[in-house]
């Protein structure tokens, strides 16, 4: 078993004065020093025009651009760098698992990926002006993998396919936009409808009125149903699947089969190693990483890292008041040896 920890992040004020702060944080990091070793080997399969990455996200967030600005001041870089790395625009996407339920008034979430990809970082952000405050673990320093804002919405997302991608925003990125920017289900749905897709992933939605919303989305079309639970397959667009379907079907079977009243019933389904849905497939880039629980009406969030653990709970209603958290990190087990991008060296794509 390996010890992992993810850093608590708190930042009240500018979007800027955020990027800066976080810029300083990881610069010379394990997680900079990782990531400039995995481009050497994967190299990029896009483009980055600075321009048109701007003007895709400041007509929307234009706060998150600013952030941006902000890491690259910090950090000494060229903006183009900074954009590859935190645009959240036309980025590739490896394969990963990932497992949802809803109920009522709560979301509850398995993030399944790989190591080498996870920043170990649960972040709290209030926004000084535009965009609403929001809490949830940070992917690529500027992206959400899923979290609550102030309005009650909470966000996840799971991968489905990389089928024939298109210039648009990533996964991460767009988890941000969504709680950055989206009070409810109805608004969560109306963006992600408007926004250019470049993988193929299911949004799910869920808000203080108890509605759950999963948007199914391509770059090449977009549509939405409502369930309590999924997994890493469409229910509607069929045809935009993977051929290999068998494990995310298993996992949506074994939830539906126990269905959850309660959201301790639904984490210790998703963090139980032994309920079938928690998965130990690190190096097929699908294993569990973090479980998470999300409560819009309580304003409340559960964080745990790695299978059998019980949540650390962190009260957003009050740290929305102004109460920070005492503690520092949230610390777990994950039964594999492959390094973490925030915490070992050689989290890297080299075969030694």
């Amino acid at each position: 078993m390996k010890k992992i920890y993810s850093d608590i992040i708190q930042f009240r004020g500018s979007h800027f004065d955020f990027g800066f702060m976080q810029g300083q944080i990881i610069k010379n990091s394990l997680i900079i020093n990782n990531r400039e070793n995995q481009w050497k080997v994967r190299r990029p399969r896009f483009t980055i025009d600075a321009a048109e990455v701007k003007n895709a996200i400041f007509p929307i967030a234009p706060g998150i651009w600013e952030e941006i600005l902000g890491l690259q001041e910090a950090l000494e870089w060229p903006l183009e760098r900074a954009l590859t790395e935190f645009g959240g625009y036309r980025l590739e996407i490896p394969r990963s698992g990932c497992s949802i339920v809803t109920g009522d008034g709560f979301m509850v979430r398995n993030y399944d990926y790989h190591p080498k990809t996870y920043e170990g970082r649960y972040v709290f952000f209030q926004p000084a002006k535009e965009g609403y405050a929001t809490a949830g673990p940070s992917q690529r320093i500027t992206g959400r993998s899923d979290g609550l804002n102030e309005k009650g919405l909470a966000m996840g997302y799971n991968f489905m396919n990389r089928k024939n991608p298109k210039d648009g925003f990533i996964c991460g990125m767009i988890g941000r936009l969504v709680l950055e920017t989206c009070a409810n289900v109805q608004e969560a749905v109306a963006l992600l409808r408007d926004i250019p897709h470049r993988h193929s992933f299911s949004y799910i939605v869920h808000d203080r009125s108890a509605e759950t919303h999963i948007v199914e989305a391509t770059p090449r079309e977009v549509t939405v149903r409502q369930s309590n639970a999924c997994t890493n397959h469409f229910e509607i667009l069929k045809h935009e699947n993977r051929h290999h379907l068998t494990d995310s079907e298993r996992r949506l079977e074994a939830i539906q089969k126990s269905p959850s009243a309660d959201a301790y019933t639904a984490y210790r389904l998703l963090n139980d190693t032994d309920k079938g849905v928690f998965s130990n497939l690190y190096s097929s880039w699908a294993g569990t990483i973090h479980t998470s629980a999300y409560f819009p009406l309580q304003m409340k969030t559960w964080m745990a890292l790695g299978g059998n653990q019980e949540p650390m709970e962190f009260d957003f209603g009050k740290w929305l008041e102004g109460e920070d958290f005492a503690t520092k990190r949230v610390t777990g087990e994950v039964d594999t040896d492959i390094p973490f991008v925030h915490m070992d060296k050689h989290a890297d794509w080299y075969k030694r």
